[in-house]
């Protein structure tokens, strides 16, 4: 894949993850995550999250990878 098509992939993840987070306050989506309140503030600020959170993130809110990192498909897996 193009270096441009990813960094086009990795602007639009922040949006993602606040979209997950909905009406929640950071703190409290880091708690039910089980994460530090400043690693949601500095995913969501453009910082590339690591993998053990996109992973933890997925599972916990049974969001579908896919969508999360290409923007493909339904937010939700289906169970």
């Amino acid at each position: 894949m193009a270096t441009a098509a990813v960094a086009r992939l990795k602007r639009k993840l922040p949006d993602r993850i606040a979209q997950v987070r909905g009406d929640r306050s950071q703190r409290q989506f880091a708690r039910d995550l089980g994460v530090f309140q400043q690693n949601v503030n500095r995913y969501e600020s453009g910082t590339t999250p690591h993998t053990d959170f996109l992973i933890t993130l997925a599972i916990k809110e049974q969001i579908s990878v896919d969508w999360l990192l290409l923007g493909k498909g339904k937010m939700r897996r289906s169970r």
